[in-house]
């Protein structure tokens, strides 16, 4: 009996530790996770800790995560088994994960308050501002629709999950409808939809003459060894060879990354070579926080830096609402973490479908749309730069093959289809296989006429 009862206990010592080590590196990640999100969520994106709690982090083990608020200072602490993590504010450049960066150096850097463009939107005409003409362009069905807008908030498997929806023709908004308790006011977190408007500042620097995306990269750890050769063109396209685990699902690279480190460009700089620049398509974020790093080198001066978006970006084309967040080292985290209204979205995706041209003024190259949309090495036409295709309909066989995407985690899209004058923006919280973006897309264009 004395033997089984030290077996026993040894068996369920064993499970414990076995429990401990397995749930000890994802601690950060899990109060992280709550942390950031809940964070910006009701101080950029103007949700309530009800709203982000019974959705947006409703799921694993995030639910079971204690969160304190402080809005006096817009932090929050969140807590789960014998870890915490909190977040610092910084007024228009959003909640940043403290981790191992002291709370005073977040805040001391140069950020400038750039104005945003004049308000009063609703007495500007749309594009530039939220006026919007009650006429609806010719050759569109609404009934049709309508249905289809109505169909994505239908809140069962395939359109589980909707926050917003707006559909833009011809220039002209014809759909826009939220869910119950959201409106035009909020922000909508990108996630990776975040991507393509780092795409857009790369263009913008190209446009200037102050980057060449096909030099090598200098990132100065890079320099003695095979690393010297990635390109921002490499990093761009998803094949700069640097190994990298893109699964949200665990103790992946992508993961700890945004939870775990202050210097998010650093971190996925550091990773080894795994194949030869150019040569094999492997999604990752890190990709995209190093061009961020890239963009705020090449730059220079961290004010101009901050500067940067708002100044060459936003008010250009009357993206009032954007945020663009940066993690606790000072650079833009460039893959993920931007928040913008659902009309702001709109007005990029429209950017895009007008060669990056907006109301006269080119403001990115005029052959960056071509660039972005041109395939990239190894991709089998799904990817092109900082954008997703639709060269081969995997994902999209019934919606037509000139689409292109900003694709986000849980759900963020927006839809540019040249050959029907279309931009469509969804936005929303659906985990895997939640949502039918085929089905979404395919109703919306066979509305169009």
């Amino acid at each position: 009996m004395k033997r089984i009862r030290i077996i026993i206990t040894v068996l369920i010592l064993s499970i414990l530790l076995g429990g401990v080590l397995y749930i000890n590196p994802l601690l950060p990640i899990i109060t992280g996770y709550a942390a950031k999100n809940l964070s910006s969520g009701l101080f950029v994106a103007n949700r309530t800790q009800e709203s982000m709690e019974a959705t947006d982090l409703n799921f694993s083990f995030i639910r079971f995560v204690k969160n304190s608020v402080d809005t006096r200072s817009k932090s929050v602490r969140s807590r789960f088994l014998w870890h915490t993590s909190h977040t610092t504010f910084v007024n228009g450049y959003g909640s940043i994960l403290v981790n191992d960066y002291p709370v005073n150096d977040i805040q001391a850097r140069p950020y400038p308050v750039v104005p945003v463009l004049p308000e009063q939107p609703d007495t500007i005409a749309w594009p530039m501002g939220n006026l919007i003409a009650d006429t609806i362009p010719s050759g569109v069905d609404m009934q049709k629709l309508n249905l289809a807008v109505e169909q994505a908030f239908a809140d069962t498997i395939p359109y589980k999950g909707t926050f917003a929806v707006m559909v833009v023709y011809r220039g002209q908004p014809v759909a826009e409808k939220y869910a119950e308790g959201l409106g035009p006011e909020n922000r909508f977190l990108s996630w990776s939809m975040a991507k393509s408007f780092t795409n857009a500042l790369t263009g913008i620097l190209a446009k200037e003459g102050r980057l060449d995306i096909y030099a090598p990269a200098h990132v100065e750890e890079w320099q003695s060894d095979e690393r010297r050769s990635i390109s921002i063109h490499n990093l761009m396209q998803m094949n700069s060879g640097l190994k990298w685990n893109e699964d949200y699902g665990n103790s992946s690279d992508v993961n700890n990354m945004l939870h775990k480190e202050g210097d998010m460009a650093r971190f996925a700089s550091s990773k080894p070579l795994e194949y030869p620049p150019g040569s094999v398509f492997e999604y990752s974020s890190g990709s995209t926080n190093i061009v961020s790093y890239l963009l705020r080198r090449a730059i220079g001066n961290d004010a101009e830096y901050y500067a940067f978006p708002r100044e060459k970006l936003f008010n250009k084309i009357g993206m009032r609402s954007a945020v663009f967040e940066v993690d606790a080292s000072g650079t833009f985290v460039g893959a993920s973490y931007l928040y913008a209204s659902l009309r702001d979205y709109a007005r990029f995706g429209l950017l895009y479908l007008n060669n990056g041209n907006w109301l006269g003024e080119q403001i990115l190259p005029k052959n960056w749309v071509e660039y972005t949309t041109t395939e990239a090495t190894g991709s089998d036409g799904i990817y092109g730069a900082f954008f997703w295709l639709n060269k081969a309909g995997t994902d999209y066989p019934d919606v037509p093959r000139d689409m292109y995407s900003c694709n986000g985690h849980d759900g963020q899209f927006i839809y540019i289809i040249p050959s029907k004058e279309l931009v469509i923006v969804r936005t929303g919280f659906s985990q895997k296989d939640e949502f039918d973006q085929n089905g979404f897309v395919a109703a919306i264009v066979d509305a169009i006429q």
